[in-house]
């Protein structure tokens, strides 16, 4: 059905479906082999049809699934190549697109919030939606006030389908993980859950994206569509168009590719900064590149049903850290990160050993400019994702402490973006800029005066 399966049980039985999905196309595969077709081609297969498959189930149920699928899709880049363009194709098509919601279902959502004569709203409503996601889905109209719209109606029973679909798949997280080497499934999903009931509320995103708009207006770089109406389950907003992120990925220009990341690498940093919240769902379908002037670009930037309330901007151990490591100042970062609760107080590392396994993963930020790729990205999983490496026996000892956990996330998704994009950045410049402790304060006139009298 094209609307969100009401009953739990239903959803359920397609999701518990799919570890059984996987045992047979591995016995499947097995019996290709036996018939003496080539180890290679009978995985090649194998992979493209595991990836149809799982995002398929994923796409056609919204809700937490579709969530969890969008989630998963930035971070395609880590991969191996030689299976990526499966999971390439299948992980996109989640990323701006799902089977949509009856008119009748749209009709009848807008009548309830909006009230009876909710036509005389609109000068011009589309019923086709433009876009679909996990939650809702956007359709386009013209405002009473001559405005262009984007509509964001919630799905009916959304609530319900969002916990169900991240329980059940909270249970088979194991048979997920080596979809993508190097990231632990199980707390993606926890955190996914625990954000649930914000994302829900239309009234949250609606003062999130507001302060974004207001805040960013006539900025030369970031542009946020302002709201224009919200009550229960309805969402309008200003319309903007421009050339979806997925789309630059795939067909992009390279100066389109790097003008894209360096405003994506600028919003992550300076989003905090500028308005204490921080746009915590960060894949390609949420992003626009809008043409501003003859030759210019400007980063539209959707969908703020998920942040992370950051008062103070980034923490600003972040950035002490992160400078500190790249000054190789091994005894302090390690301090630092055992009294941000990164070590527990049980566990004793070695700081130079820490030291080593930070110090790839920060590369970006070591030189002025940097070409984010696939590749980098593969060996910084591989890195971290095999058994025999010291870097996964150390990073198994880390903790992440709940208040960065959705930094982290964040962060990572980002640079999952750029590895698709292939855009080379100037990130350096950016935490410079906007990251609180990466550029050491200097001293004040005071404090020099009484270091000199001493």
């Amino acid at each position: 059905m094209s609307d969100l399966p009401r009953k739990a049980v239903t959803r359920t039985a397609k999701l518990a479906a799919l570890p059984l999905g996987f045992a047979g196309r591995a016995t499947w595969g097995l019996g290709k082999r036996i018939v003496g077709e080539s180890a290679e081609l009978v995985g090649r297969e194998l992979q493209q049809r595991t990836a149809e498959q799982l995002f398929k189930v994923l796409g056609e149920l919204k809700g937490g699934a579709m969530k969890f699928g969008q989630a998963m899709s930035v971070f395609e880049s880590a991969l191996p190549e030689e299976i990526a363009g499966p999971y390439r194709a299948a992980l996109t098509k989640l990323q701006d697109a799902a089977p949509p919601m009856p008119t009748r279902t749209v009709h009848a959502v807008l009548e309830e919030r909006l009230g009876p004569e909710w036509r005389e709203l609109f000068l011009e409503f589309e019923d086709k939606p433009a876009a679909a996601a996990s939650i809702g889905q956007v359709h386009r109209g013209l405002w009473h006030d001559g405005r262009e719209v984007a509509v964001k109606v919630q799905y009916p029973g959304a609530g319900e389908a969002l916990l169900s679909d991240l329980n059940q798949l909270s249970r088979f997280a194991r048979l997920l993980g080596p979809l993508i080497p190097g990231m632990d499934i199980k707390p993606l999903i926890a955190e996914l859950r625990d954000r649930v009931s914000e994302e829900l509320d239309y009234g949250l995103e609606a003062q999130a994206q507001q302060a974004h708009a207001e805040e960013f207006a006539d900025d030369p770089d970031v542009v946020v569509p302002a709201v224009v109406h919200q009550c229960e389950q309805v969402l309008v907003t200003e319309w903007i168009d421009g050339i979806p992120l997925s789309e630059v990925i795939t067909d992009g220009s390279t100066e389109q590719r790097d003008r894209a990341g360096q405003l994506l690498a600028r919003f992550l940093f300076s989003g905090p900064a500028r308005t204490g919240l921080l746009h915590a769902d960060p894949h390609p379908g949420n992003f626009r590149l809008v043409p501003d002037g003859e030759d210019g670009w400007r980063l539209g930037v959707l969908d703020f049903g998920t942040v992370d309330r950051l008062p103070g901007g980034l923490p600003t151990p972040i950035g002490d850290s992160l400078r500190m490591t790249l000054e190789g100042r091994a005894e302090d970062v390690y301090e630092l990160l055992c009294a941000e609760g990164f070590v527990k107080a049980s566990i004793e590392l070695d700081p130079d050993a820490v030291l080593d396994y930070l110090l790839p993963i920060i590369e970006p930020a070591q030189v002025d400019d940097f070409t984010f790729t696939r590749s980098w990205m593969r060996s910084q999983a591989a890195r971290i994702a095999d058994p025999r490496s010291p870097a996964y026996q150390l990073g198994k000892q880390l903790n992440l402490p709940p208040a960065y956990l959705l930094i982290h996330r964040v962060t990572l998704s980002t640079i999952g973006v750029l590895c698709q994009l292939g855009a080379t950045v100037r990130l350096r410049e950016e935490l410079e800029e906007w990251l609180p402790g990466f550029v050491p304060e200097e001293p004040d006139e005071t404090e020099e005066e009484s270091a000199a009298e001493a």
